[in-house]
């Protein structure tokens, strides 16, 4: 009998892999891409790791087997299927997602609007290094949020030497979108794939937003903010400056550099704790039958010295 599977913590993890264009299976218990080829004799295989990996993104081309599924669910990967623009199609779940006491904390805190005003301003000042205004309302810090990222796009965009027209791009219709623009929407794909996946491994639910509100990953899209800046950004406008062939393979690569440099994947989980726990209420006990966010830890056969 084989051991039961330790999934990988997400802080341990690869952040993102790319896959289009193939089969995916699960191939004498490997994870495998098959690329059926017909100008070869026989298929190519190329195995990806998929626990040591926090999210798959799929795009146009690939096909699932219900192998490859749940054995992505049981090591706890998130698989995305993704469009062209990086817009989001539909996410299989990932074992320890919300969590039921997580959920009635992060409940608690978006319905109040003091306690929400208060993990608000948290995320306000994370994201600009520096406390907001006082006596400003939700509505208004929103309000100046955006136009800041208006401005830092616009310095990005200096900075790199890229005639910037504004953020505009078309879900729809990829090619209407400008260099810039394509270029952006492939990064921050990769960066919600990424904060989806930790979110989840949380334990809280991706739909309970703050700032962003009434959008299946709001919660998300208030999280990812938060290192937009300061990680794929900046990617992106690089990238669009050199112009590429395959610019939309470049920024992932790209991307998948940053969140290495930067430790991404160790910080977010920590610093969620950090945003909700700017609410000053405590977060209630786990009932004593409640699945853990993660995995059980199977106690082992003999003490702490040895291996398992």
């Amino acid at each position: 009998m084989l051991p039961p599977l330790k999934p990988i913590s997400i802080k341990d993890r690869l952040s993102i892999v790319f896959v289009e264009k193939g089969e995916i299976d699960v191939i004498d218990g490997a994870f495998v891409v098959v690329d059926r080829d017909g100008q070869r004799s026989r298929p190519v295989l190329t195995h990806i790791p998929v626990g040591g990996v926090a999210c798959i993104l799929l795009e146009p081309g690939t096909r699932l087997s219900h192998r490859a599924a749940a054995l992505a669910a049981r090591v706890g990967t998130l698989l995305v299927w993704v469009g062209e623009a990086g817009v989001r199609l539909y996410s299989s779940g990932q074992p320890g997602g919300a969590r039921s006491d997580r959920l009635l904390y992060q409940a608690r805190l978006a319905l109040d609007e003091g306690l929400r005003l208060k993990v608000v301003r948290k995320m306000y000042a994370l994201r600009f290094g520096e406390e907001p205004p006082a006596r400003r309302s939700i509505e208004q810090l929103r309000g100046i949020e955006g136009a800041r990222v208006r401005r830092t796009y616009q310095i990005m965009a200096e900075r790199f030497g890229i005639r910037w027209k504004g953020r505009d791009y078309s879900p729809d219709n990829w090619d209407v979108s400008d260099l810039p623009n394509r270029c952006l929407s492939s990064a921050t794909a990769a960066l919600y794939g990424v904060t989806e996946a930790a979110v989840l491994a949380a334990g809280y639910a991706p739909a309970v937003g703050f700032i962003h509100t009434g959008k299946a990953l709001s919660f998300v899209y208030d999280i990812a903010d938060i290192y937009k800046f300061e990680t794929v950004v900046p990617v992106a406008f690089k990238v669009a400056a050199a112009g590429p062939v395959n610019a939309e393979r470049a920024v992932r690569v790209a991307c998948r550099d940053i969140f290495r440099q930067t430790k991404l994947l160790d910080r977010i989980i920590p610093e969620i704790e950090g945003i909700l726990a700017a609410g000053e209420v405590p977060r209630p006990d786990p009932p004593e039958d409640a699945i853990m966010p993660a995995y059980p830890d199977p106690t082992a056969l003999g003490d702490v010295g040895h291996r398992r």
